[in-house]
């Protein structure tokens, strides 16, 4: 008897990749099937109409998107098209298909001037077009599929693909001293425990839906989180601080964008580890 499938968007990129690493601890009643880039091209969403033409999935979990958000900025169309305009069409084509959507956006959607932590169902207000872009993709998926389940996230890291952890160990081995933003506040997301997360969620029986947060708990600067790094690393180069107006990027960030992740926690009974913890756990495996 063939098993329902699930199927992994996005394969290359961090949370992709942590999912398909960690997956046959998980599921095992399903099929999974990864798809690269080159498999469904979310930049041309034709290609999801034809995969849906041959394949019924179970379950979608779509960890493909346009992430580069200073290039975001001037590649507008691309990134409206990644981020939005591919996300409605999956959408339609689940809800057509009777197919559960697990969909990931950010913590970008936020302008950023909160000084508490943001709950799902307030205000958004995008700073920079990224930002814009995955809440575009929220509304969309909500719209055309009510059997959508959207994580935001924020500050992702993995011991694969290019994020802050690894960045910053390439450069404390390189350099003497370095200097990092200390007024862009928020919380790190180590991506093998979000990809455990959604494994365990799939797994439950009663499916909710809507707008969630996850990252890992803590409140800490990205100073704060380059000093952890090398302490835990081992490493002695310097860290400065410095405010973001010394470090301009074409994208403005939001200054402060802490998650409450408790309806999360409280409607998929998932523990959501420290930062630190996390960050113990990872830097070994880099």
């Amino acid at each position: 008897m063939t098993k329902p499938l699930i199927v992994v968007t996005g394969v290359q990129g961090q949370l992709g990749w942590e999912i398909q690493a960690l997956h046959g601890a998980f599921l095992h009643q399903y099929d999974f099937l990864f798809l690269s880039r080159q498999a469904m091209d979310l930049s041309a969403p034709g290609s999801i109409t034809e995969f849906f033409s041959r394949y019924q999935p179970a379950v979608v979990i779509n960890c493909a998107a346009y992430t580069a958000v200073d290039k975001a900025e001037t590649e507008q169309a691309l990134a409206y098209t990644i981020n939005a305009e591919a996300v409605a069409v999956l959408a339609q084509q689940c809800a057509t298909a009777g197919t559960r959507l697990i969909h990931f956006s950010t913590d970008y959607v936020f302008n950023g001037r909160g000084t508490e932590p943001y709950q799902p169902g307030d205000a958004t207000d995008p700073v920079n077009y990224y930002g814009y872009t995955k809440r575009e993709g929220e509304l969309l998926a909500l719209q055309y599929h009510a059997q959508t389940t959207i994580i935001r996230t924020s500050w992702v890291y993995s011991s694969h693909g290019h994020n802050f952890v690894r960045t910053m160990l390439r450069l404390m081995k390189e350099k003497t001293s370095i200097n990092v933003v200390n007024d862009q506040w928020g919380a790190p997301t180590y991506a093998a425990d979000l990809a455990a997360a959604v494994m365990q969620i799939i797994e439950q029986p009663v499916q909710h839906n809507g707008i969630y947060h996850y990252a890992n708990k803590g409140l800490i600067s990205w100073y704060d989180f380059a000093l952890a790094i090398r302490e835990l690393a081992g490493l002695d180069c310097a860290i400065h601080p410095i405010p973001s107006s010394a470090y301009p990027t074409p994208a403005k960030r939001p200054a402060y964008s802490a998650m409450d992740t408790s309806s999360f926690e409280t409607d998929f009974g998932i523990r959501i580890p420290d930062w630190k913890e996390s960050l113990r756990t990872a830097l070994p495996l880099f």
